[in-house]
């Protein structure tokens, strides 16, 4: 059972900070344009830049959305500035504290409580955690943390069940659905109604591609993303899609140095 809850940064509410902190970042975000894939809503279009890995960023109107952010801040030079900031789990291409002191702001941090517990103070005032399961909204955007792990026994050690967070976002009358590191779990099996999704695949610690297909065709997103694919070979990819969703290739290695 999903459980609602107002997501609580330190110990304001996400609703106090939007009309504060966030509402500044709003501004600063302006400042930059954001480029990508533009995916229209009944409200506006949602624009998908990919950074590197498992980082990317998700435009929807004055909201700019920071996922797993980590490389440094020269990275992120001439992006827009974060309005919001979400991360899956603690693992290094998923979590970088001075990528987030660099680039943060006062942008809400959302996260698990494995990352939230290695936060410094100042941005642990400005995060909250969010337990599989729970619902909650930041800048008046519906966020819902899906369980994400590992399935397969021997590859439970890398991503144990009820620690790292996948991500559901409604933007306008879409929802965007970032997995994390995880298998397929029944979880996002059980989705439906996903007109984006992130999906990464790379062993031994996610996905194969093999995998990734078969859940693909089972909560069939509308449009699916490959990303923190590593070495993976795609094509089983390309060939294997049913009709109900486009796949989209982009190249999430073009910022690596």
């Amino acid at each position: 059972m999903v459980r609602r809850r107002e997501l609580v940064a330190g110990m304001a509410t996400l609703s106090l900070l939007s009309l504060s902190g966030a509402a500044l970042t709003s501004a600063a975000a302006q400042e930059a344009a954001l480029d990508g894939d533009a995916i229209a809503t009944a409200q506006g279009d949602i624009i998908v830049h990919p950074v590197d890995h498992a980082s990317l960023l998700l435009g929807f109107a004055d909201q700019v959305i920071y996922v797993d952010p980590v490389g440094g801040a020269a990275r992120y030079a001439g992006l827009p500035a974060p309005t919001a900031i979400l991360i899956t789990h603690g693992h290094g291409d998923h979590f970088d504290v001075p990528t987030l002191q660099a680039i943060a702001g006062a942008a809400p941090i959302i996260t698990n409580a494995e990352v939230f517990d290695k936060l410094p103070e100042p941005l642990k005032a400005q995060a909250t955690a969010m337990a599989n399961g729970e619902d909650g909204t930041v800048n008046g955007i519906a966020v819902s943390a899906i369980p994400a792990h590992n399935i397969t026994a021997d590859r439970m050690n890398y991503h144990p069940v009820g620690v790292g967070n996948g991500y559901l976002l409604t933007l306008g009358d879409k929802v965007v659905y970032v997995a994390g590191d995880t298998e397929p779990t029944p979880e996002m099996l059980a989705l439906s109604g996903i007109a984006v999704a992130f999906l990464p695949m790379n062993l031994p610690y996610t996905m194969t591609p093999e995998q990734a297909l078969e859940a693909i065709n089972s909560f069939k997103p509308a449009i699916v993303y490959p990303y923190h694919y590593g070495e993976s070979d795609l094509g089983v990819l390309e060939t294997g899609i049913g009709p109900d969703t486009e796949l989209r290739l982009r190249n999430w290695y073009s910022a690596a140095g």
